[in-house]
């Protein structure tokens, strides 16, 4: 502010002499001051300013939405699901990020999910194979079926199965898609799918 001095005598008129100080002279001032004599710094009016600008893009955009944590659940088949926001519907770990939507909101496929697949999955949805490369879902492990490629889903010492099921047939399998087990389906259909022809000679059939 400036500082009055005494008055003194011009043309046979008082008149007050004042002082400029230091950083204040004619139209700069350190302050911001309104009619009213509220000032504000201009560091606050940059907060303000950013902060409507936030406000703005919030309205125009909306928030981020809030993904709840993915949860696993039991399928009707007994594995491994995923459990979907609804905590009603549980869809099997093989249909999460497979392009199609199953869970009633979708999301099954939601893209923080499915962006890095498998490290953006849920650790309950991801099964390693032998080849520490290779990956399977939990779902796939110990179904019967070579998903692998090596047997590591379905064999010792990576994973631990329990025996054949009552629909299949235990056998060293031909064929490339089945490990220890072969659907009771092959079996009696004159085609050899056990290296010892067990599945023609022994195995009943379904």
């Amino acid at each position: 502010m400036n500082k009055i001095f005494p008055q003194v005598e011009v043309n046979g008129k008082a008149a007050a002499r004042t002082k400029v100080l230091p950083g204040e002279e004619a139209g700069c001032r350190p302050l911001c001051c309104s009619p009213r004599g509220a000032c504000l710094s201009a560091s606050l009016l940059f907060l303000l300013a950013t902060l409507a600008a936030l406000i703005a893009l919030v309205a125009i955009f909306g928030s981020p939405p809030r993904t709840p944590a993915a949860q696993a659940c039991v399928t009707l088949t007994n594995r491994t699901g995923f459990l979907c926001h609804d905590r009603r519907s549980c869809i099997s770990a093989s249909g999460v990020c497979d392009g199609i939507h199953t869970c009633p909101h979708g999301e099954d496929e939601d893209e923080v999910l499915c962006r890095d697949v498998p490290q953006s999955l849920p650790r309950f949805l991801v099964a390693h194979c032998g080849d520490s490369a290779s990956w399977i879902y939990s779902d796939q492990r110990c179904d019967g079926t070579n998903n692998c490629g090596d047997c590591s889903d379905e064999l010792i010492p990576v994973t631990a199965c329990p025996p054949c099921g009552p629909g299949w047939w235990r056998c060293p399998s031909t064929v490339f898609k089945y490990c220890d087990c072969i659907p009771r389906s092959l079996c009696q259909d004159r085609v050899q799918h056990c290296s010892d022809w067990s599945d023609e000679y022994s195995c009943p059939g379904p």
